[in-house]
């Protein structure tokens, strides 16, 4: 069973969104709630959840403000529930670290296989397929990188400025999206350690380094040889 909790003030959506979840398939999920931002934010530190429903309009505390609090120390699945569907404030949601997003009035079928699907992905339930560009992959559901034939250890930190480039082969990729990616929205890193990163990413892939391009004051690119 999946632990959920749901953040929302407004007491018919709550009561729609948990007679629906504990309906739908049978011990399936557990949906905690909490009515206001403080309380959210309490329970999600005491309790071990899967899950976090967020409403972003909440009193005393919004869901935007929950989200960059729980972000400091858990990557545990956010999905935001809004009435607000102005881009900026769902771009706002995604730069904090929300993982989706519904927009009011959503069809609760539609926000059941949301939340069942971030929660696989989280726990590593969902494969994904394996990355390649010339004779380099990388094997996202075990981590493994592969080089001219050989397995390549790369630090935590390089594995994911790889897997970022390769997940977006053909595109520039900015620094400050890598820093965002890799070190985390709220990161304090200088962008010369990102470059650092990549010299050292380059030499442990050795011949294969040369396809990680620098696009000179814009990025980073990944090209197949």
């Amino acid at each position: 069973m999946y632990r959920i909790l749901l953040v929302e003030d407004d007491p018919d959506i709550r009561e729609l969104i948990v007679q629906y979840f504990t309906k739908k398939e049978k011990d399936a999920f557990r949906v905690d709630i909490a009515v206001n931002g403080p309380r959210g934010l309490e329970k999600a530190a005491e309790n071990p959840y899967d899950l976090l429903l967020l409403d972003v309009m909440l009193p005393e505390l919004d869901g935007f403000a929950i989200c960059r609090e729980i972000r400091r120390s858990s990557d545990i699945p956010i999905l935001f529930i809004t009435a607000r569907a102005d881009e900026s404030d769902i771009l706002h949601g995604y730069a904090l670290g929300c993982d989706d997003y519904v927009v009011k009035p959503f069809p609760l079928p539609v926000l059941y296989q949301k939340v069942g699907a971030l929660i696989k992905r989280a726990k590593g339930l969902v494969r994904f397929p394996t990355l390649h560009a010339g004779s380099l992959s990388l094997n996202p559901n075990n981590g493994t990188v592969i080089s001219d034939d050989r397995e390549v250890t790369l630090t935590a930190k390089e594995y994911g400025i790889l897997r970022v480039l390769l997940e977006n082969k053909g595109s520039i990729i900015s620094r400050e999206q890598l820093l965002n990616r890799v070190w985390g929205y709220n990161h304090t890193t200088d962008e010369r350690v990102l470059d650092t990163h990549i010299r050292n990413l380059r030499k442990a892939l050795g011949t294969d380094g040369k396809i990680i391009k620098t696009a000179i004051g814009r990025g980073y690119t990944i090209e197949d040889c």
